[in-house]
């Protein structure tokens, strides 16, 4: 069972939209290789906001994500497509269906 969770917020700069929502999408496959992941999810939360939630049965997992090529991507192009850092919340699961 997931116990572990990440949730990170990401602010596209203005004209931007577009580029932060491809680049989710194109996260999927990365993630979908990792072994320790769960459940992957891009979201948006409105027209500039987006995210990432992930879920993890261990806090290795959790921590292998952090590590891995999806982070290192994002973080490699945040100055070009993010308004401020990108905020990641370390969550811990109470429930889960």
């Amino acid at each position: 069972m997931e116990k572990y969770a990440l949730l990170g917020r990401l602010e596209a700069k203005p004209g931007k939209e577009q580029e932060v929502a491809a680049f989710l999408k194109s996260a999927l496959p990365i993630a979908e290789d990792e072994n320790a992941t769960v459940k992957w999810y891009g979201l948006q939360f409105g027209p500039s906001s987006f995210g990432i939630f992930d879920t993890f049965e261990t806090e290795a997992g959790r921590k292998e994500h952090l590590e891995g090529e999806i982070a290192a991507s994002l973080m490699k192009h945040a100055g070009d497509l993010l308004s401020q850092d990108p905020v990641i919340e370390f969550v811990e699961l109470l429930a889960v269906k």
